[in-house]
């Protein structure tokens, strides 16, 4: 899609972002386009999942209201000297586009950030599609670096999935829980997912992508293409969403805990972690390579899942590992 397409159907969706009806001839002499050209933009923004009405006599409305990414506001809300956040209209994936400028050597920043309104090739672990419907969710990555290496990264996940509960509690005082290794949970329902990738050596620095997916206020056609139990902070707070703030303070506490787990590592967080966990002292299975049931124990000092069986407790460590409730 060209600059000028993207351009044109941002401009739609800023006259459209009201909820309230606009007729196809006043959106094509706002835009300075056609009402065919409109048209084949609404079509193509109803792709990307966003609820837009087309009723006769009446023109089109959007289902919600909807507050589009903006950088200025959110660079404005920034705290002073923290990292460059840039905002996409439409990607592929943020944690691919991050990725892509770090390895070309674009940026070097720590706590650099990547958000988008869309994604077409969402991703989340064990290769799984995220689905990310335009203005619905936060689509968000940011670069860390690890100078003491991979190995260094054991508990990553957790912690910066701590970093999302510390923030729901503070700005909407939600009780979440952490799912092992990397989903936080409201009300039994997923909220969140978390996509860690790492680029680098086992005793060497190791670049880190920090891919977050939030969901704020999911399109009803989300349960044709989700396929487990989800929520949404709509759902379940009545407070007002705004999502540039929500972007500056996920940023803001990312940097600050992972800081600490630079230098200090994953051992002050096994508390915190045991006690936000989704399954403490409940029966899980676990699958894999094998499948394993027993009573979770939470983690050690390394972000394992510790479980208890008739063997005695194991300890786990994530990859392609799946874990819910057993019994």
């Amino acid at each position: 899609m060209t600059k000028a397409s993207l351009a044109t159907q941002r401009q739609l969706l800023i006259a459209l972002s009201s909820a309230e009806f606009q007729s196809g001839q006043t959106l094509a002499d706002t835009l300075g386009v056609s009402r065919t050209a409109i048209a084949n933009h609404v079509k193509q923004l109803q792709l990307l999942g966003l609820d837009i009405y087309k009723v006769k006599g009446r023109g089109y409305r959007l289902a919600e209201p909807l507050q589009l990414l903006d950088a200025a506001k959110i660079n404005q809300l920034r705290l002073n000297g923290a990292p460059e956040i840039v905002v996409h209209n439409i990607t592929d994936s943020t944690n691919n586009q991050l990725m892509q400028r770090v390895t070309e050597g674009v940026i070097d920043t720590l706590g650099y950030t990547l958000v988008a309104e869309a994604q077409t090739a969402g991703r989340g672990r064990r290769g799984r599609n995220w689905y990310s419907p335009f203005g619905a969710s936060l689509y968000f990555s940011m670069y860390w670096r690890l100078e003491q290496g991979i190995q260094s990264a054991m508990g990553l996940s957790l912690v910066i999935a701590l970093a999302v509960v510390r923030l729901l509690k503070r700005q909407y005082q939600l009780d979440a829980k952490v799912k092992w290794p990397n989903d936080v949970y409201v009300d039994g329902k997923k909220l969140a997912g978390i996509l860690v990738e790492l680029a680098g050596q086992a005793h060497a620095g190791c670049n880190v992508i920090i891919g977050i997916g939030l969901n704020i206020r999911l399109p009803k056609q989300a349960a044709e293409k989700i396929d487990q139990q989800y929520i949404d902070l709509n759902t379940v707070t009545v407070q007002h969403i705004d999502r540039n703030s929500l972007v500056a303070q996920l940023q803001q506490q990312l940097v600050a805990i992972l800081t600490d787990f630079s230098h200090s590592g994953f051992d002050n967080y096994v508390e915190e972690f045991n006690t936000h966990n989704q399954y403490q002292q409940r029966v899980v299975k676990l699958s894999g390579n094998e499948e394993v049931e027993g009573m979770c124990l939470g983690v050690d000092n390394q972000g394992a899942l510790l479980i208890k069986t008739d063997m005695g407790i194991k300890n786990y460590y994530g990859g392609e590992l799946s874990l819910r409730l057993g019994g």
